[in-house]
């Protein structure tokens, strides 16, 4: 991430409007039942949760700005967690059961981080949505510097100016948001392909073997670069 990013005036790390605050905390159990989740699930959520608050309602009669098709608010969970580690699936499940793109602050020990996906209503079905992979800062002091709310002009712009604190691309020109979180996905996909491919050039013992996969590697390393830039 650049600087810019990681300083307080652009901090993923937000001063919400008191104005928004919702403050409900929400039984684990009332999750499970409408997201149909399995026994792994439930036994996730139990060994890595604490406590799930509903912190934050952004929306137009909280914080005064007008919905978009796709958000029409925007909220933020705070998640107290048992372990430092927490599951995707068990974000995954929190964002299925509740039908509004959401941010979450994870924390554990005097520690806080920020992690969201984006989600926006599948063009195929309105009343599904699609969740992109999950995007965070790193953990840092629960008691670190807050920046003001973003000024947007609406709920849309609000959630992907939040978003965009957390993804460590720096958008092209023209790029749209969608493309630019498409080409954030691209990036881990690659990143997980070279790591495939350097583990196997560990292994491998035949010199000749090894040339060829180190050409993959250099075309693997290209395209990575392609992406990023």
């Amino acid at each position: 991430m650049s600087g810019a990013a990681t300083s307080a005036k652009h901090s993923a790390l937000i001063n919400y409007p008191k104005q928004a605050a919702f403050g409900r905390v929400l039984p684990k159990n009332k999750i499970y039942e409408h997201s149909g989740a399995n026994t792994r699930l439930k036994d996730l959520f139990v060994e890595q949760v604490e406590q799930i608050v509903w912190q934050y309602k952004l929306a137009p009669e909280t914080i005064n700005l007008p919905p978009k098709p796709g958000v029409p608010e925007v909220q933020v969970f705070r998640i107290a967690l048992k372990t430092l580690e927490l599951s995707v699936d068990v974000l995954k499940c929190i964002d299925g059961a509740v039908h509004f793109p959401i941010l979450f602050e994870l924390e554990h020990e005097g520690k806080i981080k920020v992690i969201a996906a984006h989600k926006r209503p599948s063009e195929a079905d309105a009343s599904k949505w699609v969740v992109s992979d999950y995007f965070s800062t790193a953990w840092k002091p629960a008691n670190s510097e807050r920046s003001d709310l973003p000024m947007v002009l609406d709920l849309a712009g609000l959630y992907e100016t939040l978003l965009q604190r957390l993804i460590p691309l720096a958008p092209r020109a023209q790029e749209s948001f969608a493309a630019l979180v498409k080409r954030l996905e691209g990036v881990t996909t690659k990143q997980r392909e070279i790591d495939k491919v350097r583990a196997k050039l560990a292994k491998e013992k035949q010199f000749n073997r090894k040339v060829e996969i180190n050409a993959i590697l250099r075309q693997l390393n290209n395209e990575l670069e392609e992406l990023s830039h």
